[in-house]
């Protein structure tokens, strides 16, 4: 029979043992625990322990140089929240600064918070096209049944998100301002780069930038909506043509504002390259001071040097431009259209209604029945 003396002895003995013990994870985290990172090691600490935690909340992350907050690969329905404000070293390099992937991923913003990637360090008026190298700010790659959703960017360096190979992704409520790069060398600031993807929804995007507000390169089932787009280059299908992938198909884009823009409606394809263009609406866009094109549809883009000579490879039918309305500078051009012989066709336009700037009939070149140039 054991004494009551040696049984106390040796639960004490055992409850030391297991005070002693090293934690199953290397910081102390329950499996799928909610994790909180913090400060300049709270990007190393996030993509060590990221399987562990359903919740991650990154609270003022300080990013070291050349390096990426590596969110990739998450296990399904994790969340992201991004708290206080997160910060990047500086290093010439091509990025990213934030890759995100995953199932049932929701990605979000607290209240306040700010990703500012203090962009002037690297603007030089040159963007993706010389001078620094410059890293791309977002990567929404490889997400599938996910949200991202009121997250508040400033300064990128180039462009911000790149959507690419997604299925089912709600991004919701973004902004960026990049306002300071109008005056500080900011150049390729596009705000939503879509390729390869099916089903993707971007809705109240708030967008102050020096380049295209959305630039669909390709994939099929995408909506713009209720977007706010200042000081860029526009609402973009393309450019397209020239990647593995070069079809865009049924998108959508719906009750924006475009602001102090180069361009409103932009369609580009690429000189001498092959693809399609096919079940794209505009609907119920406003344009407000446009300095260049208040719609541009033409197929023969080059990097931003049009050859003046359209090509058919990339054809561009079943357009519907519906309620698109607004005004253009006196120096710029209300509509241009650049099509190849029979590459544009059953095009529907209606209450087209865009004034103020020079009319470009004579230059404009083998324009669909029904549309006026």
């Amino acid at each position: 029979m054991v004494q009551a003396s040696t049984l106390l002895t040796l639960v004490a003995a055992s409850v030391a043992f297991v005070s002693a013990a090293p934690a199953t994870h290397s910081v102390g985290f329950a499996k799928r625990a909610t994790c909180t990172f913090s400060g300049s090691n709270g990007a190393a600490e996030a993509k060590k322990n990221k399987g562990n935690c359903s919740t991650i909340t990154l609270k003022d992350v300080a990013v070291p140089a050349g390096q990426t907050l590596d969110l990739t690969k998450l296990k399904s329905g994790t969340k992201v929240i991004f708290q206080g404000t997160t910060t990047f070293g500086y290093e010439e390099w091509s990025g990213p600064l934030i890759s995100v992937s995953g199932s049932s991923i929701t990605v979000s913003g607290a209240s306040g918070h700010l990703i500012d990637g203090n962009g002037i360090r690297w603007w030089d008026n040159q963007g993706g096209n010389g001078g620094k190298d410059k890293p791309k700010f977002f990567y929404a790659h490889s997400l599938k049944n996910s949200v991202i959703e009121n997250l508040s960017f400033k300064d990128t360096p180039v462009q911000l998100m790149s959507i690419n190979s997604v299925e089912a992704l709600q991004v919701k409520g973004i902004s960026m301002d990049n306002k300071l790069g109008d005056t500080k060398g900011g150049h390729n600031t596009d705000a939503f780069d879509v390729g390869s993807s099916t089903g993707v929804a971007i809705s109240g995007a708030n967008i102050v930038n020096q380049d295209d507000c959305i630039a669909i390169n390709s994939g099929t089932d995408i909506t713009f909506t209720e977007g706010r787009c200042i000081g860029g280059h526009g609402l973009s299908i393309g450019s397209v043509g020239g990647r593995e992938d070069n079809t865009v198909s049924n998108v959508m884009i719906t009750s924006s504002t475009i602001k102090d823009s180069d361009n409103g409606v932009r369609v580009k394809a690429v000189y001498g390259a092959t693809g399609a263009v096919k079940g794209v609406t505009y609907k119920d866009i406003t344009l407000q001071n446009i300095a260049k094109y208040g719609i541009v549809i033409q197929q023969d883009y080059k990097n931003g040097s049009p050859t003046g000579k359209p090509t058919t490879g990339v054809p561009i039918t079943g357009l519907t431009l519906q309620n698109v309305k607004g005004t253009v500078k006196s120096s710029g051009k209300n509509i241009y259209i650049l099509c190849g012989k029979g590459s544009c066709s059953s095009w529907n336009w209606s209450g087209i209604s865009v004034t103020g700037g020079k009319q470009a009939r004579s230059e404009c070149t083998n324009v669909p029945s029904g549309v006026s140039c």
